[in-house]
């Protein structure tokens, strides 16, 4: 077969373990990159403006082209066999016995499988799952299941037809598994805890006394019945022991509070949802057993977790394997698909395929019982405030999270839940403490939010009834405690730039719905008998990264002025692939013409990790950087709102570093021919001072040069045409001096590797990194730095006889600086704030056998919001300007969804006097209060 590997296909190839990898762009490798198949389109530009006018993905989508790896078939791919196998997993609805294997006698007529793998092939054959996703693949003969819906067996079809007869036989039957003896449910040790306590000095500016940042978050000392065990408290002890001190005196404060302190003691619940990705896990698969070859189509976050997770299975395995071919493709469920065991799954099917290419597709009854959920989360809040002053002076909060069978990313979601509990408020004193178990539900993981729409909601309503309490008006007392810029949050960091809480509440505040109220109340009441009219409102702000952080981007500018981009991150239906390519308007003029996204490997500038970026320590760190091609961390999955600011600092610096070493340069050089130096010599020109205008680059009172102009005079020069960027951020960025001209000094850059082609040079040179800044390791401690302020109210009309409610209208503030493409902003707000309404109103899963996990669960039990119940005509959203053109973007993508749920909450406690502590709040809930 001849894989033809080429710079137009944007192939790339490289070499891990004695495995060839090739890692294509989406629906790129070995036919045409995914622009060339009419994917991408080329951005429509407004120079004028400098507005991209349709998101490059935007017509494939709209029109049906296949975009998304569900739509793919073998004979979509070139080389591959065109008989397309299909497989299903069979999995368990009970976890309370013995498994003693299944019984398929109802396939009659010709259904039985092609080939049926268990995990007794799996075990002869060196099959095991990648350390990230746990034990047990398949589930053995002999064993009580980890969970609900735990795959015991795969199924293959060597044609559609049996393969679709044969599931729908099998579907919702309950005697195809076969038990032994009762067991009871497997009891586990929690898959992750945290805890972090802060003593801040009366003056917030002032050092802390304790914090995690300052000092360390507190481990347990042991697990008693699988619930952690602190350490003692002792005053002036280990720093644990000393944490543990101070979260004593905050209990006991709490408990025995002064007489001017209003402390709140209330319980929380947060309910497990599903994500409800447009496009369910899936994955395209084949095992060329002659060549040693395994292709796989993949639907993923993180192509580059993917890729290190096949080698790491395939390679202790008995199968042989040669090269992988990885086609990562465009997708959409935001978190879904980060680290979903669903690729590994495929990949696996397709070992066993008998040479046939295998399909593994969910269909929505199977996406529901395995797809990863939202945490559901306890909380139990204890909330002290001044009487006479109104601030808060101290809080607990106690979570416990549900994990469900495996750990997957359960330990990041209750820590980022409990740190980012204060939302945009200041606490003094806090001591939160997490903890998430496991437990036989269905996987959860990095849903939209990551713990935070479960936490801050809660948070905000408990303001919303202090302020209540205090016959205080709400939004005066969220003004009193917010967060200001300089101050620390509850992990003792502070966060990065101005903090903008006050601006985005107040301008909300301004709007109609909430300064209107009274009056839009008496109207609407007057108008409709037995209806009861409310408003609420909420403020908070979320961090947006994983503190690490980490990108590749490569630009070049061919001779004829084209630009074309390749990207680490991955289209998930934010928008980042139009993003990422508008970028490049700011240094080079447009945006790019071509581009490439799910690059998992970067040989132009082979940089290596040798360590998880969690775990290292800063003496490692400081004999790592020694080595110039040495990274903490190479390439982040697309989650986490990474997209906005994280990929387009290293996209942007990237292009910087272009700018300085192609464009300025050759810029000055036309400027500068002629007599006495030319245009320029009569003017100061300063570099800071360029801009690209409609008709070109310009400065100082400079001719507009065209981009087509000055490149070819780069090239004439022999200038800088291509860079590839890394970029490393652990809540501050990593920056580096390069020596990139010999004639000059260092430059710095806030990236740490760098590789640079000049002229019309074939090859690229790492540029040598003379010397390298990266952030502590002591910012691991959830030292988060990078915030987005929301406000959003909301108007309500309660039925008094049927307890329905029926959101009128909301309106929703948002600051996110520099926006790069206002319409994807704009659909991030509609569609996020969609999402927080279904959390607050609809959306429910039970837990255990009731729920997704016994196989009958789909959108005909399952209620999601539709138009009517979002105001989808009515609604209305604002994004405050930047303080200046030089704020960055800031990633917005999860925060929307998260204040409207507390405004409807505080605003059916305006209707009904009652304070929901639980969601979703029912029409059944709303009649036992009224």
């Amino acid at each position: 077969m001849n894989h033809s590997i080429s710079r137009r296909n944007f192939l790339k190839t490289f070499v891990i373990g004695g495995v060839s990898v090739y890692v294509a762009a989406p629906f790129s490798a070995a036919f045409a990159a995914l622009f060339e198949d009419n994917i991408l389109q080329a951005p429509q530009w407004d120079p004028l403006t400098n507005r991209v006018q349709h998101r490059t993905d935007a017509l494939a989508k709209v029109t049906g082209e296949k975009v998304f790896s569900f739509d793919i078939r073998a004979k979509d791919m070139p080389h591959w066999p065109q008989k397309q196998a299909h497989a299903m997993l069979l999995r368990v609805t009970e976890a309370d016995k013995i498994y003693q294997g299944f019984d398929l006698s109802i396939l009659e007529d010709g259904l039985m499988p092609d080939r049926i793998v268990t995990a007794d092939d799996l075990e002869k054959d060196g099959i095991t799952f990648p350390q990230f996703f746990g034990d047990e693949m398949l589930l053995p003969v002999g064993k009580t299941p980890q969970y609900l819906g735990q795959a015991v067996a795969l199924l293959i079809y060597h044609d559609f037809v049996r393969f679709r007869f044969a599931k729908n036989a099998l579907k919702f039957r309950k005697d195809i598994i076969k038990w032994g003896e009762y067991t009871g449910y497997l009891e586990r040790n929690p898959w992750g805890t945290y805890r972090g306590v802060r003593i801040g000095d009366d003056n917030p500016f002032n050092p802390d006394t304790y914090s995690s940042l300052k000092n360390i978050p507190i481990s347990p000392a042991s697990f008693k019945k699988h619930l952690p065990v602190w350490p003692e408290g002792r005053e002036g002890g280990k720093l644990d022991e000393e944490g543990m001190y101070y979260a004593d005196q905050i209990a006991k404060k709490l408990e025995n509070p002064p007489e001017d302190w209003l402390v709140l003691d209330r319980m929380f619940y947060s309910q497990s949802i599903d994500t409800c990705a447009m496009e369910p896990n899936n994955s395209n698969g084949w095992y060329d057993a002659e060549n040693e070859t395994l292709h796989l189509v993949m639907a993923a976050q993180s192509p580059f977790e993917v890729m290190n997770s096949l080698l790491e299975m395939i390679n202790r395995s008995q199968f042989k394997m040669k090269k992988l071919f990885l086609h990562p493709c465009f997708t959409v469920g935001y978190g879904s698909k980060d680290h979903a065991p669903e690729p590994i799954y495929g990949a696996m099917a397709s070992l066993y395929g008998n040479g046939l290419p295998v399909r593994l597709a969910n269909d929505r009854y199977e996406q529901f019982q395995s797809a990863l959920k939202r945490h559901a989360f306890d909380m139990h809040f204890k909330m002290a405030v001044n009487k006479k002053t109104h601030k808060i002076e101290a809080f607990s909060g106690k979570f416990i999270g549900n994990g469900g069978g495996r750990c997957n990313f359960t330990p990041g979601v209750m820590a980022v839940g409990a740190t980012g509990v204060q939302g945009v408020y200041y606490i003094p004193q806090s001591d939160l403490e997490a903890v998430g178990i496991a437990s036989r539900a269905v996987d959860a993981g990095s849903a939209r939010g990551y713990g935070t729409l479960q936490a801050m909601p809660a948070m905000d309503t408990l303001m919303d009834e202090a302020a209540k309490l205090l016959n205080i008006d709400p939004v005066e007392f969220r003004l009193n405690n917010l967060m200001k810029s300089g101050m620390k949050n509850t992990q003792g960091a502070i966060p990065g730039g101005m903090m903008r809480g006050e601006e985005v509440l107040t301008a909300c505040a301004k709007q109609t719905i909430w300064k209107d109220r009274e009056k839009r109340k008496a109207e609407y009441e007057k108008a409709n008998p037995g209806k009861i009219f409310a408003t609420g409102i909420s403020c908070v702000q979320k961090d947006y990264g994983t503190g690490q952080e980490a990108s590749f981007a490569r630009i070049e500018l061919s001779r004829d002025g084209n630009l074309r981009l390749w990207h680490s991150g991955i289209e998930i239906g934010t928008g980042m692939s139009t993003s990422q390519s508008v970028l490049l308007a700011k240094y080079l003029g447009k945006p790019a013409d071509q581009s490439a996204y799910g690059i998992t490997e970067w040989p132009l500038l082979p940089l290596y990790m040798t360590i998880s970026p969690e775990t290292i320590t800063q003496e490692e760190q400081d004999q790592l950087e020694k080595d110039p091609l040495w990274t903490p961390f190479l390439s982040s999955p697309s989650s986490a709102s990474n997209s906005a600011y994280f990929f387009s600092h290293v996209t942007s610096e990237s292009a910087r570093v272009l700018f300085d070493y192609g464009i300025w340069p050759a810029a000055i050089s036309i400027w500068s021919e002629g007599i006495g130096g030319g245009q320029a010599a009569p003017l100061t020109v300063r570099k800071e001072d360029a801009r690209w205008t409609a008709n070109g680059l310009t400065a100082d009172g400079l001719e507009p040069l065209s981009l087509e102009r000055i490149t070819k005079r780069i090239y004439e020069q022999n200038g800088l045409t291509a860079v590839v960027g890394h970029g490393f951020n652990r809540w501050q960025w990593a920056d580096a001096d390069f020596a990139i001209d010999p004639q000059t000094t260092p430059t710095r850059y806030a990236l740490d590797g760098l590789s640079l082609r000049w002229g019309n040079q074939e090859e690229y040179k790492v540029a040598s990194r003379v010397s390298v800044n990266y952030p502590k390791t002591r910012r691991n401690n959830a030292g988060v730095t990078y915030y987005t302020a929301v406000a959003t109210s909301v108007e309500i009309a309660i039925d008094r006889a049927t307890g329905l409610i029926d959101l009128l209208d909301h309106h929703t503030v948002v600051e996110c600086g520099n926006m790069i493409v206002p319409q994807l902003v704009s659909g991030q707000i509609e569609g996020g704030v969609a999402m927080g309404i279904g959390h607050a109103l609809h959306e429910y899963l039970p837990l255990y056998e009731d729920g997704p996990g016994n196989g009958t669960w789909n959108f005909n039990r399952y209620r999601l919001p539709l138009a009517s119940d979002v105001a989808v005509w009515k609604q209305t959203h604002e994004v405050l300007p930047p303080l200046s053109e030089t704020d960055p973007p800031k990633g917005m993508a999860e925060v929307p969804m998260i204040p409207v749920v507390s405004a409807i909450t505080n605003a059916i406690a305006a209707g009904t006097g009652h304070y929901f502590n639980k969601h979703p709040i029912l029409p059944e809930d709303i009649l036992e209060v009224l």
